[in-house]
């Protein structure tokens, strides 16, 4: 089976040249690349161009540019990955292996790398509610079939939670696996703000957006600015 690895990239030169260099053996092993940049402007499509199978340029936000991402894609399955996670090694042969063992999508378990001393309870509590909620989100490297991704549509529209939207029509279709991984994402929201003050956001925000609240509204206070339609 071989995966299409989609990166979705706004301005992330800094950490985009070091992923697509560690991606160069899982392009070697049969897989393939393709960053969709947002219309970057630190130089990261001059970086991805050369490292990746096919670069995309897509209206900013995850959601439509992981979508022409997907729409450029050859392989059999889809990885979502961000510029500023960090997987094993053996992750694609690790999704590979739990695809054609029957499940439909999935998800890594994370460890949320920075100085502040809670990320490792941080990183527990997100592996922990992921599996008892089968909700992923983005910085988990979600991946799925492609058949099933266009069948769904793939992922909404939306500013923020896309990836929480696109997880509960997934689990309609069967439980994520989940692998152990671990995705190594970065911590610089939680270092940033703190710990708890970033939890109590983040939760806040999915409980308003279950609610019914407006995801750019949501997007705003959780600090992206969502393009203009």
């Amino acid at each position: 089976m071989r995966l299409s690895i989609i990166i979705p990239v706004l301005n992330d030169a800094a950490s985009l040249a070091s992923l697509l260099e560690v991606a160069q053996a899982w392009r070697a092993a049969g897989h393939e690349t393709i960053v969709a940049d947002g219309g970057s402007r630190d130089g990261s499509a001059e970086i991805a161009r050369p490292l990746c199978d096919e670069l995309v340029v897509a209206p900013r936000g995850r959601a439509s540019q992981m979508n022409a991402g997907a729409e450029a894609a050859s392989g059999e399955a889809l990885l979502f990955l961000h510029a500023d996670t960090r997987l094993p090694a053996d992750a694609p042969a690790a999704i590979v292996d739990a695809l054609d063992a029957g499940a439909v999508w999935g998800r890594f378990d994370i460890r949320i790398v920075g100085r502040t001393r809670w990320l490792p309870t941080v990183s527990r509590m997100v592996n922990w509610r992921s599996r008892l909620t089968g909700v992923a989100t983005g910085d988990q490297a979600m991946f799925v079939r492609r058949d099933v991704f266009r069948r769904l549509g793939g992922f909404a529209d939306l500013p923020l939670m896309e990836d929480v939207e696109f997880s509960k029509r997934l689990r309609a279709l069967g439980a994520p696996a989940c692998l152990r991984g671990p995705a190594l994402t970065s911590g610089r929201r939680w270092d940033r703000h703190g710990a708890w003050r970033t939890i109590l956001l983040m939760w806040r925000l999915r409980a308003e957006y279950f609610l019914g609240a407006d995801p750019r509204r949501l997007a705003l206070r959780y600090g992206y600015a969502p393009r203009d339609e």
